[in-house]
């Protein structure tokens, strides 16, 4: 009889044989497992599939990662080994700080966050946030017997946003014995420590009917911020490469030419022009400006604040779990299960002082901070602008006609609060997942698995250190320096008319502002499955029947984010600094699924053929939001014989749209670009065409060429659902075509090879366009609905209600090719034990997008840019493992091609910041078996201390390019060495 212990084993069984790519299982487990597999094999599923099969072969590509090689790499976080595999991109985790969301999600195929499903145990995670992502840190790493990625017909198997691929964590589910483990891993800087432990017990009960296993663990990670590295600690401007002769020198950052303009951080070059002292700007007046002195004059703009050393290369981090699981067989047909799991954590971001970034604020010309010299600039300006002034900048209190000191004018500052401490976020974290169900046997060969889980995550996000735009509105409109116009006794005038130091703590504490923002996800999945042989449908070239699943789920998931008062100020909350307003987001959705699976061996035993496997599958849901879609997938598997299988597989896959697409209210935030056309910065290249481009979109003459630029590469975007037009699902199309060797040699052995090629094209996709390609668009390609999502404030795209509208909708396509190839093969030493070689690459044929038929072909397949993250072209693993007796001593060899700027980006880039070198980092594992239940594991990653590339701080979006790098992409933390000790008994 089916047993889950004859499952289990058959699995593994079915790995070795070409099943799943062998690229990850450890050398002498698959030694005990292919002799194991000359034993009878019972009817087993794996991964990507709900069909048990005899002949035990996928026609979708599975990779799938070992628990040896997940200890070799002595990672406590999932997200981390995800990131090191060719076929994936970084998702959101340790290395990204501003632009995090205090998680750690994975990216396959670089086809984003959201496309890829992620399970446990074949069941859906639940998210953490109203954009249906997953937070890997949840995955239990000590239970983990093995990661599988599948790619073509997930979707069809597992239903909505498996377009990429699905990742399915396996746990151990029949563990006994008690295992305690615990690491170490610190840089030889001394820095960057991680911490982890954990405690696994586990055994059977009821005359082994039943299994119980329990685990908790723990870990912390320490910051590492960017000042205490050289390349993080000064401002690189990957434009003009400003301060790149200072890192190369090894000097610090150039201080102002004027000893009369620092302040913390205050530098020459390389920085935010939102600095100390204090910029100050007439609205639509560009020539009415200049920053003030440490004591209270106005010049010529004369620093910027290097914001770097603040920011962090890796966050830090809390997490503690325990997750239990639990099996029990009735009788010989059914068993019944359960699994639940919490985890708590804790992430922290940190960024350099807030501020006030270019807010425009009525300040009374009598404001008692503003010295005679001051004063008599803004009046002497403003009147010889007086064609310029009228009821936007100016208030003429006493109606002579004629700005003077009974007035008020509309004026910008940008000034660095530092006087009120860094700005932090943390981001606290309760997730409780439970599954129970039962499985078995109907009969004598039907099988059958009825489901119920319910997960559920809680989160808050604080906010600390900002400054409180809305009160410093309130101290700015004053005429004498005790009390405010507005009448608040609590309120205290604030003098930012001069350098560090002019911001009292009176002053600060009505300035400062604290926020937060409670999330809370909830997901119900009732799901149901039978799968059998239909006996009586056979082909006429074989004797296996047609085997088929047929299945229901349903799935309710449900989100809500609810800001408090202070971040719902609109237009840009109350917070200076924090990239925008947010408003409530809440919604849910209801899905009804039905599916069915098929398996059919077309031909077995004939002329170069074992076996030909039709498989075939369709899954129709109807959500009430969206109406009915549906995926499906057709493949076949051919076997010519034991050691060669050829594949391909053809599927269309869905994703329909999550909460936060559905329900975003429209806010502003930040997002990347890098040039205005219409700015003083372009004013060379400003022709006659482009000058009326710029005047069609809000500009006057005299403001075309005089504007400042967009500031540190960000720009304020407008973003939601647009209610008018909510998007639709997406519809992918994936075909893979590939062929898996498993070749006998005499003295070669081990010998696995496969080849997939893959071809991705999502159409439809839900997103947004990026701000850089808004601008271009209409200033370069003069699109006129590119234009209309222009929004201009003084002509400026750099205050508070100026920006670009970026809302959410279907946009044109996706596309991805290339192919992926696996290896690994070995040799028997005799007496000095045995020596491995497996690999993986990734080679990207085509990476492009394309937002809308008049837009222009994003592509990105070996580019860094605003609109494209680093996607190199070709990436690579090569691992070495020797065995002998108790020893074990590997090395692993990561490659990543070459990069080149977005060719329409080059001419805006330092010369030196437009390439990137491929680059290779060689980690080194070795352990010794001490005894039979104690083991220890040491590490060195980046064993050569290998470099980070240097591109500057506006090389791409503000989530990767961090610290003039990219942190996520290669290694900023230098060498690291690691350690774990492990007691199993």
């Amino acid at each position: 009889m089916f047993t889950a212990n004859k499952l289990s084993r058959s699995v593994k069984i079915a790995l070795v044989l070409g099943v799943a790519s062998p690229l990850f299982i450890s050398q002498g487990v698959m030694a005990q497992e292919e002799a194991a597999a000359d034993k009878t094999v019972e009817k087993i599923q794996v991964t990507g599939s709900r069909i048990r099969s005899a002949n035990a072969m996928s026609t979708s590509p599975i990779s799938t990662i070992g628990e040896i090689e997940i200890k070799q790499q002595q990672q406590p976080e999932v997200e981390r080994i995800i990131r090191n595999l060719p076929s994936a991109l970084p998702g959101d985790g340790s290395n990204v700080n501003n632009g995090s969301g205090g998680a750690a999600s994975i990216n396959l195929r670089g086809l984003g966050r959201n496309r890829n499903l992620v399970l446990m145990n074949g069941k859906r995670m639940v998210p953490f946030n109203t954009s249906g992502h997953v937070d890997t840190s949840s995955i239990p790493t000590a239970l983990i017997d093995r990661i599988d990625l599948v790619t073509g017909g997930a979707s069809a198997v597992y239903g909505s946003d498996a377009i990429s691929g699905a990742m399915n964590v396996v746990l151990k589910n029949d563990f006994e014995g008690v295992e305690f483990e615990t690491g170490h891993s610190r840089t030889a800087e001394a820095d960057a420590f991680t911490q982890n432990a954990s405690l696994t017990l586990g055994g059977n009960f009821d005359d082994d009917k039943g299994n119980a296993v329990m685990s908790i663990g723990w870990l912390n990670r320490d910051p590492l911020l960017l000042g205490q590295r050289a390349l993080g600690n000064l401002g690189i401007d990957t434009a003009s490469g400003a301060n790149y002769s200072n890192f190369l020198d090894g000097i610090a950052p150039t201080p102002p030419a004027d000893p009369t303009c620092g302040g913390p951080n205050a530098v020459e070059a390389g920085g935010s022009t939102t600095t100390i002292p204090t910029r100050i700007a007439l609205f639509g007046v560009p020539s009415v400006g200049g920053q003030f002195r440490d004591g209270g004059n106005i010049g010529s703009n004369c620093s910027v604040f290097n914001f770097n050393p603040y920011n962090y290369y890796q966050t830090p981090a809390k997490r503690y779990s325990a997750t239990a699981l639990a099996r029990y067989n009735l009788n010989d047909e059914h068993t019944v299960f359960a699994n639940v799991n919490y985890v708590t954590t804790s992430v922290d971001t940190q960024v350099a002082p807030s501020g006030i970034f270019g807010t425009y604020f009525w300040i009374p010309v009598a404001n008692p901070f503003l010295n005679d010299q001051a004063r008599g600039f803004l009046v002497n300006g403003a009147n010889k602008a007086i064609a310029n002034m009228n009821a936007t900048n100016w208030r003429d209190v006493n109606n002579n006609g004629v700005v003077d000191s009974a007035d008020y004018l509309r004026l910008q500052i940008r000034r660095r609060t530092a006087e009120l401490g860094p700005r932090s976020t943390g981001y606290d974290s309760d997730q409780f997942q439970f599954v129970t169900g039962v499985e078995g046997f109907l009969n004598d060969t039907w099988a059958y698995e009825v489901s119920a889980q319910h997960g559920q995550t809680k989160r808050i996000d604080v906010s600390a250190g900002y400054s409180n735009i809305a009160n410093i509105a309130n101290q700015l409109d004053a005429t004498n320096k005790t009390t405010c116009n507005n009448g608040d006794s609590s309120c205290v005038p604030i003098n930012l008319f001069g350098g560090f130091g002019t911001i009292t703590e009176e002053m600060a504490q009505y300035a400062r502002a604290t926020a937060f923002i409670q999330t809370e996800y909830q997901q119900r999945v009732i799901s149901g499955s039978i799968n059998g042989p239909f006996d009586s449908i056979v082909s006429p070239w074989a004797d296996s029947p047609l085997s088929m699943s047929f299945g229901y789920e349903w799935r309710q998931e449900e989100a809500f984010s609810n800001p408090d008062e202070c971040w719902k100020l609109a237009p840009a909350s109350c917070l200076g600094g924090a990239g925008g307003n947010q408003l409530p987001v809440g919604g849910t959705f209801q899905v009804n699924e039905l599916f069915t699976e098929g398996k059919m061996s077309l031909v077995e035993d004939g002329f170069m053929t074992d076996t030909l496997e039709l498989e075939f599958g369709y899954r129709h849901g109807n959500y009430n939001t969206i109406g009915d879609n549906g995926s499906w997938k057709l493949g076949l598997s051919w076997r010519i014989n034991d050691q060669l299988v050829l594949r391909a597989m053809n599927n269309a896959a869905t994703r329909a749209p999550n909460v936060g697409e559905l329900y975003a209210p429209v806010t502003s935030g930040l997002d990347n670009a890098t040039l205005d056309p219409c700015s003083i910065k372009n004013a060379a290249n400003i022709d006659a065409t482009l000058r009326a481009r710029c005047i069609a979109t809000g500009m006057t003459a005299a403001q075309v060429g005089a504007v400042e630029d967009i500031v540190s590469g960000q720009i304020n975007v407008f973003s939601g659902s647009n209610p008018a037009a909510l998007p639709n699902a997406e519809d992918a199309k994936t075909t893979t075509l590939g062929f898996v060797w498993t070749p006998e040699f005499e003295t070669v052995k081990r010998v696995n090879l496969s080849v997939d090629y893959y071809d991705i094209y999502v159409d439809g996709y839900i997103g947004t366009n990026t701000p850089q390609e808004v601008l271009d668009g209409c200033y370069v390609l003069g699109n006129q609905a590119q234009c209309a999502l222009i929004r201009r404030d003084g002509g400026t795209l750099t205050s508070d209600i100026s920006g670009v509208e970026q809302y959410t909708t279907n946009l044109s396509y996706l596309k991805t090719t290339g192919y992926e190839v696996q290896y690994s093969f070995g040799f028997n030493l005799e007496k000095w034990g045995t020596v491995d070689f497996s690999g993986q690459m990734n080679h990207y044929i085509d990476v492009e997008s394309l937002s809308s038929p008049t837009s222009q072909i994003i592509d990105c397949n070996g580019y860094f840019g605003t609109s494209c993250n680093p996607q190199h072209e070709t990436r690579a693993n090569q691992r070495v493992t020797w065995n002998y007796e108790d020893y074990s001593l590997g090395f692993m060899w990561r490659y990543m091609s070459d990069l080149d700027r977005s060719p329409d980006e080059v001419e805006d880039t330092f010369e030196a910041f437009r390439h990137i070198s491929s680059y290779s980092y060689i980690d080194m594992y070795a352990s010794y078996q001490i005894s039979e239940s104690m083991k220890l594991n040491f590490g060195v990653d980046n064993l050569t201390n290998k470099d980070a590339p240097v591109v500057g701080g506006e090389a791409s979006s503000t989530s990767w390019n961090s610290g003039n790098t990219f942190p996520s992409h290669y290694d900023m933390l230098g060498r690291t060495y690691r350690m774990t000790f492990n007691v199993k008994f």
